[in-house]
């Protein structure tokens, strides 16, 4: 167990997996991974940023907004939706030509849960609706140093049954992306401020911490600082 409560599932996976120690109830097997789509949320004001849109400073030439985005493409999601809305315009331009929509999110200043809700919305399909996915992965817009392998190690567990709610991990803190399954949808739309899923992911029983060799899953642009020094 980590200072969070929650165990913690190593790969490689195996497709009859019943979860850390075997604990989980009920573990679904067969689950397709090729039903897991994506949401970034890349709405927010960067207001500890200074004057610029941290979403939009480059890291070996690219946006920070780009490279979380194209990470989520690599790793082969069904469909992904990117949430904008602060300078909408300009952080849709710098995602122009990857696979993904965007949604605009006009209540970007309430916190992430608004951006939050807005992206499970698209992705589902729509309250009430069948969902277009059996689980979404939930990554963040000012995050530009995850792996794919991360976010294919994250499905991997979550077809494996190792748990409902998932959220990447190294070196034994929790970290992001994370990953519900869409049982949790309705919840994550209906939360509020500037917290998530996080309040779901630790009060879950079917949640667990996937061990990655990626310290990206701790490493967010925050600051200017935060950015390396060359690029």
């Amino acid at each position: 167990m980590t200072d969070d409560g929650l165990p913690t599932a190593r790969p490689p996976f195996e497709a009859d997996d019943a979860g850390p120690g075997g604990s989980l109830p009920e573990r679904e097997s067969g689950r397709d991974p090729d039903r897991v789509g994506g949401v970034l949320l890349a709405a927010g004001t960067s207001s500890r940023f200074g004057d610029a849109n941290k979403l939009l400073a480059t890291v070996d030439g690219e946006p920070v907004v780009r490279r979380a985005a194209r990470t989520l493409a690599a790793a082969g999601l069904a469909r992904i939706v990117a949430v904008v809305g602060h300078e909408a315009p300009r952080v849709r331009a710098a995602l122009s030509d990857l696979p993904i929509e965007t949604v605009e999110n006009d209540a970007y200043a309430a916190g992430q849960s608004a951006s939050l809700r807005a992206g499970i919305e698209a992705l589902s399909g729509g309250s009430g609706d069948e969902p277009a996915v059996d689980a979404a992965v939930v990554a963040l817009g000012d995050m530009p140093f995850v792996e794919p392998a991360t976010v294919e190690t994250l499905v991997a567990a979550y077809a494996a049954g190792e748990g409902d709610a998932l959220a990447a991990a190294h070196d034994g803190e929790r970290g992001n992306p994370v990953l519900f399954d869409a049982r949790f949808f309705d919840r994550l739309t209906a939360v509020d401020g500037d917290v998530g899923g996080r309040a779901i992911l630790l009060g879950s029983d079917a949640s667990a911490l996937v061990a990655v060799d990626d310290p990206g899953v701790r490493r967010d642009v925050d600051q200017p600082r935060d950015l390396p020094d060359d690029r």
